[in-house]
Order: C-alpha cells, then sequence, then structure tokens
C-alpha cells in the first residue's frame, strides 16, 4: 500500500514555497513571488496556511518605508518536506 502525500505540500505553489525556503536562510514574499509565478493574493494564501501548520516562520516588518514580509523554513517544514520526497521516492520504485 503507497503512503499517502502531505497534502499540504502536495500543492504546487505549497511545495514551491518549502522548495524554496529549503535552499536558503531566508526568502522575502517578493522573491518567492517572482520564483513562482503567482499573484500576491495567492501566494499571501499559501504562505498563511504553511505558517498555520508551523512549517514555515513569517516575519513582517520594514525596510525603510516599505512594507517587508520574510519568511523561513522551520524543523517541522524541513521534516515534513524530507516525508515528502521520500513517500515519492516510494512511488518511482513501483
Amino acid at each position: 500500500m503507497l503512503k499517502p502525500l502531505d497534502p499540504l505540500l502536495h500543492s504546487e505553489l505549497r511545495l514551491a514555497i518549502v522548495s524554496i525556503l529549503i535552499g536558503v536562510e531566508e526568502a522575502d514574499f517578493v522573491y518567492i513571488r517572482t520564483e513562482t509565478g503567482a499573484t500576491a493574493g495567492n501566494l499571501s494564501v499559501q504562505i498563511d496556511k504553511l505558517q498555520k501548520a508551523e512549517y514555515i516562520e513569517v516575519e513582517k516588518g520594514f525596510r525603510g518605508k516599505m512594507p517587508r514580509t520574510v519568511c523561513r523554513i522551520t524543523d517541522k517544514g524541513r521534516k515534513a518536506f524530507a516525508d515528502y520526497v521520500d513517500t515519492l521516492r516510494g512511488y518511482l520504485k513501483l
């Protein structure tokens, strides 16, 4: 029997966000939006879902007078991503 994929990470945009954050210490909203090609509204919703699941941390602040949102992956998010990748590998061995 196949192990189910994490439904939170199985969304294309949420998986892209976590994939970006795995490789960096932190990434700001503008960078993530540019890399994913997502709209600001959709990206905000997906970041919120990942934050509520404690897969990422979000810090809101300002750079000068401009608002800035920075995202970082958590240990829980790293584990969820590793488990997701391992599950996909299991699918490929069939």
